[in-house]
């Protein structure tokens, strides 16, 4: 006979085996979902654009930031990570990206929302690189499952300009 040590591991070993197939099946079962999601972003007002006395340059801005993102929402999705990054190019760096506002959206009901804020993170960049800077403003968001691999995408809105001198 077999001794109770050896039973119990081969029992453990079988619900964790199974537990573990069972996540993945889940997992598995919301990558299929193809999410439709709609946002956007609207500068208000440029509150100030001004160089700061080590030389950088920092721009405050007052923003729009409405979003539907309920289909991002499955039985698997515990939050969702949202934040807003303006976007631009200077010649030291193809990409540079700078957070301006970020939140976390707990549950399907308040995933479809609308916020009127400046930016909650000080836009400033190593240089005078943004007089007269176009820019992109690019909603990313990052939902965390219960289980699986964390999915990440964003919607990218272009045509945003800074302006040429200090204000």
């Amino acid at each position: 006979m077999h001794s109770f040590g050896y039973r119990a591991n081969a029992v453990l070993t079988f619900g964790v085996t199974m537990l573990a197939l069972m996540c993945f099946l889940a997992s598995l079962s919301d990558t299929f979902t193809v999410p439709t999601t709609s946002a956007e972003v609207k500068i208000l007002n440029i509150n100030w654009f001004q160089k700061q006395a080590n030389g950088n340059d920092e721009v405050s801005l007052t923003l729009n930031v409405s979003a539907d993102l309920s289909t991002l929402f499955t039985w698997n999705t515990k939050q969702v990570f949202v934040f807003v990054a303006a976007e631009y190019e200077t010649p030291q760096n193809a990409l540079n990206q700078v957070s301006l506002w970020d939140g976390i959206i707990p549950s399907k009901e308040h995933a479809k929302f609308w916020i009127h804020t400046t930016n909650k993170y000080r836009f400033v960049d190593q240089g005078s690189n943004l007089k007269g800077k176009d820019f992109n403003l690019t909603l990313h968001w990052h939902i965390m499952p219960k289980t699986g691999k964390m999915f990440a995408d964003k919607i990218v809105m272009t045509g945003y300009r800074l302006p040429e001198e200090y204000r």
